[in-house]
């Protein structure tokens, strides 16, 4: 893939990121396809690495738990908080981020 594409990959997946409330991803976090990323990682970066199947990458961030399947806990402090994330979905995941602080 070319400089170019890879620039215009990220680009679309930037259009794709949105805000929703945690509430409206419940069915993906029951089927286990909910994935945090923590807040000092680029959500579109991590997005652009799963949508190319890097597992190396993806791995590392595992290991450093910087990204990886939402928990029972955290899942519920965000439906008691009401909790607004970031999302983008690389099917068959949706990948979540709480940026609140940032907004």
């Amino acid at each position: 893939m070319t400089q170019e594409n890879n620039t215009l990959s990220r680009k679309k997946l930037n259009l794709e990121t949105s805000k929703i409330p945690w509430h409206e991803l419940q069915r993906f976090f029951a089927q286990g396809h909910a994935v945090f990323v923590t807040d000092d990682l680029d959500l579109i970066e991590v997005a652009y690495q799963f949508s190319q199947d890097n597992k190396n990458q993806v791995e590392t961030w595992m290991k450093a738990r910087k990204i990886g399947k939402v928990s029972d806990i955290q899942a519920q402090k965000w439906i008691e908080d009401e909790v607004i994330l970031w999302a983008v979905v690389i099917k068959p995941w949706i990948l979540v981020q709480d940026k609140n602080n940032y907004e």
